[in-house]
């Protein structure tokens, strides 16, 4: 066998052994599979572990802006009128939020923090200064103490007495500020001496500037990848006692800023909110990019605050079979000290329209209005999110209360809030380095293919010249004997000559 052959047949086996070895690898997914389990390991709430750190203190800066609703027809609504309210706003803060006493329990299992928040104004981001920037209102506190009251008819004839004494009506102006972080209500100081658990002071923020929302317990990840970031209990509880269902009450999913990798399309993504005083889920809506970065982007979709005759599942979060709100609205009076408080999305944004009918200046827009979360399916990364909530006032007529006698039943806006986060350029760096290292060496029984593929038509080649060659070469190498007739007949005798062989056929 020649040197030319032996090469041809070296390249051939080489070109079968990448084609089978890296097809084979394709079918059965095994770098994938590696890389796969790799980034389960690495992505788990643990020391030393890839995202252990930026959990604790996320480096992306948070943005918290705050809207008012401001009425402008003050008197016209205070004897029946409907209002009419404009938007003021954004009032915007930087949000820290570092996790402190982090504390490994459970063996490991699990990770406890607490998570301050703290809140720094920037008025460069904002339209006005929140300190003179006057917004007129439904006057809260009143409309808590008199819902409070209203089952006793001595309590609320001396509230009644004492709101006319103090000129406490329905509803207030005050500053930004003092509406976010907190004002000493008059109303309020003349309960205190007489009941103390009712704080003088009322904010929609009040007390909230630098503090926790209580101890958080959350699963690592180690046991199960899909577990990692997982709410396992809230203030010491596996789950609220604040609904009228099991279902309801359940502590579901994370709090937000963690998602297990590996994300898929079809899976509902549950996040518990302590503001919400619930668990609610978020769908696949599309994918997204940001900067430079692939992402599903999730969103609540309609059933998360329908009634209950859309959604049956619903039921449970009704305060009474009485006060069963229709689709788009929350009431959370239960965790609100028995206040009237109902939450929704901004401009009641996937509510029932006549909600957002009843007052004038409301136009639900979902580029503006919706909350979403788009995270990167490799990782389970936030890459933007956007959460947007409103808070609203249950009013209506309250016996004992002239004050009240002109008022329909109505779902109040008082304020919308729309807390923002995008990865920053550092971590997005990082990220795309990742992203590339985990496309490489799931692809690379791709490149062992491909590289059999750019050999086969080589081998094919080699064959090919060879078949010429050959065939050129059994043709100049023919034999045919001649006869010399005139040395023949000198020397009786004969020769073979070299000559092409004629097909005569």
């Amino acid at each position: 066998m020649t040197r030319r052959s032996c090469a041809i047949y070296g390249v051939g086996i080489v070109c079968a052994s990448l084609l089978i070895i890296g097809i084979g690898l394709v079918v059965t997914q095994v770098f994938q599979t590696l890389i796969h389990n790799r980034l389960k390991k690495e992505i788990t709430l643990t020391e030393g572990s890839r995202v252990f750190e930026t959990w604790k203190n996320p480096p992306p800066p948070v943005f918290m802006q705050y809207f008012f609703f401001n009425v402008t027809n003050p008197d016209e609504f205070l004897v029946g009128a409907k209002p009419i309210v404009s938007q003021v706003g954004p009032y915007t803060y930087r949000e820290y939020r570092p996790k402190e006493n982090v504390t490994f329990v459970d063996n490991g299992t699990r990770v406890s923090a607490y998570q301050p928040k703290t809140f720094v104004f920037l008025p460069e981001r904002s339209v006005g200064d929140p300190d003179y920037d006057m917004i007129t209102t439904i006057n809260i506190p009143a409309v808590a103490v008199m819902n409070k009251v209203k089952d006793s008819f001595w309590k609320s004839s001396m509230v009644s007495i004492w709101m006319n004494s103090l000129h406490v009506g329905m509803l207030m102006t005050r500053s930004v500020n003092e509406l976010l972080w907190g004002f000493k209500d008059p109303l309020l100081s003349r309960i205190h001496p007489m009941n103390p658990e009712i704080d003088e002071y009322f904010g929609l923020m009040y007390k909230k500037n630098g503090s926790n929302d209580g101890e958080f317990v959350y699963h690592t990840g180690e046991e199960d990848f899909m577990n990692y970031g997982r709410v396992a209990t809230f203030r010491g509880e596996s789950e609220l006692s604040l609904w009228t269902s099991e279902q309801s009450n359940m502590i579901n999913g994370t709090d937000g800023s963690a998602f297990h990798p590996l994300l898929s399309k079809t899976e509902r993504l549950y996040i518990f909110s302590p503001d919400l005083c619930r668990s609610i889920f978020m769908e696949f809506e599309k994918d997204v990019k940001v900067k430079g970065l692939p992402a599903y982007r999730f969103t609540p979709p309609r059933d998360v605050l329908a009634s209950k005759e859309e959604n049956p599942a619903n039921e449970g979060f009704c305060v009474s079979p009485k006060e069963c709100l229709g689709t788009g609205l929350l009431k959370v009076s239960v965790c609100r000290k028995g206040a009237p408080v109902v939450m929704s999305f901004p401009h009641f944004y996937l509510g029932d329209e006549k909600y957002s009918n009843t007052i004038e200046g409301l136009d639900p827009v979902r580029e503006h209005h919706q909350t979403y979360l788009d995270l990167n399916p490799t990782t389970g990364v936030p890459i933007r999110a956007s959460k947007r909530a409103q808070i609203n006032i249950l009013i209506n007529r309250i016996s004992g209360f002239p004050k009240t006698k002109f008022l329909n039943e109505t779902i109040f806006p008082v304020m919308f809030i729309n807390e923002t986060v995008v990865i920053d350029d550092v971590s997005a760096a990082k990220l795309h380095k990742l992203l590339l290292t985990v496309m490489l060496v799931s692809n690379s029984p791709l490149v062992l293919v491909g590289l059999g593929a750019i050999l086969l038509p080589v081998f094919i080649g080699l064959i090919v010249c060879e078949y010429k060659q050959k065939k050129s070469t059994k043709e100049d190498t023919s034999y045919s004997p001649v006869s010399n007739k005139e040395g023949d007949e000198k020397n009786g005798s004969s020769y073979v000559a070299l000559t092409p062989v004629i097909d005569k056929s």
